[in-house]
């Protein structure tokens, strides 16, 4: 199946002509590419024309984005549709007649296939919504929405200017309010807190009538400061029962609970503090223009909705725990959903919860959490398009500009309008890579983009991002910065910009200069396992680089290094064979030996953490020689023989600390040759023993 590019030139206000048109073509691999001038008006008709089969349809415009779907919609069309934006990314700029190359990778890019499908994840929601806050906020809202969603107030004070009237919604009061779960599976806990129960209450004002201090206002809630606890409310109330002063020495009696679809939390602070909230949760505090605005959200929740699942998960490489200890933590410390949690010795991931961020790929060594939305190879894919086309058509020193779709995006289109008011706009060798979530990409296919011939990554971020993901990126940047220095190429290569304004970005762009990258492009392509594309990576910079060098030197928490044993301490018990999650490190099957692979170590640690004799210290470091992928002997001993059979059983250093440790003990106390006996044998010596006691003895 062919792709037919649309592009124009926006009533001529980008340098596009039938030679640039040419030029794109011999890029794309296709014939030359009509350049249009008023495409969304009056030239449509060829755009309805390129309608007309079944092959893909490229239109270089997201302005008219809206007209051109309409128009196919009207028509029709089984072409499938995508829509690229080349004027605010280049088009407009002040190096518009150098932007060509950026515009054919872009174009390029855009006719790529759509990802694989990916799992779903799925939201039931009946629309029942817990309001909960103070009297004066929540009764106004619960007024408002009960006529489209099923309203419960759950009320953390009273109200002098509000009243419960009839019974139209579940009314509760309470405090201590702990809410988990997401859209249509809410589970909200909550004490009882107030005298007053407004479950039971029926609203008759007795209480309000008898009390001389006027505490009970007309939410039915008593100031606990007013009272003198003088009882007449509770005699008024009678048989009723909903007052009661006394509930809280009773052990549970004030704890309530219920289930909910929706939650429009307005307390001050909300009581969800996780940096991405669940689905179906709104926390506007007491902002009106967002309560307004997440109002209208909520009432359009009803219903069966669905999400992509963002991840996947391989337990076999997760290097989280092992045997009760824990080595690496990295993917739960860092997910601002708080939907990653320990599982024994692996991690448990709530899809329900996860925002799709991807930090928790990111921070991952050994590739056991991989970003799904899209695949790691499928933006890899988008990586080498870009970089190969660009290239192709005669572009030099690429920058890539990561961004998110949210306000990245509107910062990128906002930089390049800038360009018609006097500044720079993106600048031409600077291609901008709209990202589901700026810490959905790491250190591998940042450092892929390398081998391809980028010479700069930047990841844009704002205040839309969790500040631990700021933290965790810049930790992985400086970790890539560390191995290209490392390898002698010159210059900043990855940056963290922290942008707040289209003015900003403008400034940075203008100001980033190229960093020193591999001479020839790599071809590889970027692997579904994270490890993988990192090895392929650094061979091609390793071989390309521009000095020769062995190992490079990483910080602490890197995701490659050496385990140094000290011989000395070791007692080649093997603990840290059986806790490596990765198989970096071996036994021998035939003779005492602790062996290593320093290639499948991800430093997670399990093993210094498990050595009884901490023997074991952590040295982080590439290792760019054969010698990385090679059994390396870290220490050895000659085996003991059993006194006995002489079969071969662990080491003179074992058995010589067991004798040390044991002899003393009841089990070896005048039998302390049986230590140096294989298990068989000292079985045999035991039945042999008749002078020995036993159990049957005692009877």
């Amino acid at each position: 199946m062919t792709t037919e590019f649309k592009v124009c030139n926006c009533n001529r206000t980008m340098p596009l002509d039938a030679a640039a048109g040419t030029q794109l073509g011999a890029a794309l691999g296709t014939a030359p590419i009509p350049i249009a001038t008023e495409l969304c008006r009056r030239e449509v008709g060829t755009y309805l024309k390129a309608l007309d089969g079944v092959d893909d349809v490229v239109v270089a415009c997201t302005q008219e984005r809206s007209l051109f779907t309409e128009l196919g919609q009207q028509k029709g069309t089984v072409a499938p549709l995508r829509f690229v934006n080349i004027r605010e990314t280049g088009g407009w700029s002040a190096q518009a007649k150098q932007a060509l190359p950026k515009m054919a990778a872009l174009l390029a890019v855009a006719a790529l296939p759509d990802p694989e499908p990916v799992p779903i994840v799925n939201y039931d929601s009946a629309g029942h919504v817990l309001i909960i806050g103070p009297a004066d906020q929540a009764l106004p809202w619960a007024q408002r929405l009960r006529e489209q969603v099923d309203v419960s107030v759950l009320l953390t004070s009273g109200s002098e200017s509000q009243m419960l009237g009839e019974r139209s919604f579940p009314s509760f009061s309470g405090k201590k309010i702990k809410i988990d779960g997401w859209l249509g599976a809410f589970n909200v806990h909550w004490q009882q807190a107030n005298p007053i129960d407004l479950e039971t209450c029926i609203r008759c004002n007795a209480c309000i009538e008898v009390c001389p201090e006027s505490a009970i206002d007309l939410t039915y809630q008593v100031d606990l400061d007013k009272c003198r606890s003088h009882g007449d409310c509770v005699k008024a109330c009678g048989s009723i029962g909903a007052i009661n002063f006394m509930r809280g020495e009773t052990a549970g009696a004030n704890d309530r609970n219920g289930k909910f679809d929706l939650i429009f939390d307005l307390s001050s602070t909300p009581l969800v503090h996780t940096h991405q909230l669940p689905q179906g949760y709104f926390a506007p505090g007491q902002d009106v223009a967002r309560q307004f605005e997440d109002s209208l959200k909520l009432t359009q929740m009803v219903g069966q909705f669905e999400k992509p699942k963002f991840f996947s998960y391989k337990e076999k490489l997760c290097a989280h725990s092992r045997n009760g200890k824990i080595g690496c933590n990295a993917c739960i410390e860092i997910c601002s959903a708080e939907a990653i949690s320990h599982n024994g010795n692996h991690v448990k991931v709530n899809p329900n919860l996860c925002a799709g961020c991807g930090a928790c790929t990111t921070v991952c060594p050994s590739g056991a959490m991989a970003y799904a939305y899209p695949r790691t190879e499928e933006m890899g894919l988008r990586v080498k398009t870009l970089l190969n086309t660009y290239a192709k058509a005669g572009g030099r020193q690429a920058g890539l500009l990561f961004h998110s779709k949210g306000q990245g995006a509107t910062l990128v289109a906002q930089a390049g309008r800038l360009a018609k008011a006097g500044w720079n706009g993106i600048p031409a060798r600077i291609i901008p890579l709209e990202l589901h979530h700026t810490a959905a990409v790491g250190i591998d296919v940042w450092l892929a983009a390398f081998a391809y011939g980028a010479a700069n990554v930047s990841v844009m971020v704002t205040d839309e991002e969790a500040p631990q993901y700021l933290d965790a990126l810049q930790q992985q940047m400086e970790l890539a910065q560390t191995i290209m220095s490392g390898l002698g190429y010159a210059g900043v290569h990855v940056q963290l910009i922290r942008i707040n304004t289209a003015a900003e970005l403008d400034t940075f762009v203008n100001a980033l200069a190229p960093a020193q990258t591999a001479e020839i492009c790599a071809t590889f392509n970027v692997a579904a396992d994270k490890r993988t594309t990192l090895e392929f990576a650094l061979d091609h910079l390793h071989r390309h680089a521009p000095s020769s060098v062995e190992q490079i030197a990483l910080p602490a928490g890197s995701l490659y290094g050496a385990v140094v044993v000290n011989q000395d301490a070791c007692t080649l018990c093997m603990s840290c064979v059986g806790a490596c999650p990765e198989s970096a490190l071996t036994d021998n099957a035939n003779t005492p030996q602790l062996r290593f692979i320093e290639k499948n170590c991800v430093q997670c640690g399990l093993c210094e953490k498990t050595c009884p004799e901490n023997a074991i210290t952590l040295a982080p470091r590439l290792l760019l020689t054969p010698a990385a992928k090679e059994l390396q002997v870290l220490n050895e001993a000659e085996p003991f023989h059993c006194i006995s059979c002489q079969k071969p059983f662990g080491t003179a250093k074992m058995i010589e600390n067991m004798v040390g440790k044991l002899s003393l003990h009841g089990a070896f106390s005048g039998n302390i040759n049986r230590l140096k006996m294989c298990p068989d044998c000292r079985v045999v010596d035991m039945m042999a023993n008749k002078q020995e006691s036993s159990i049957s003895d005692f009877k």
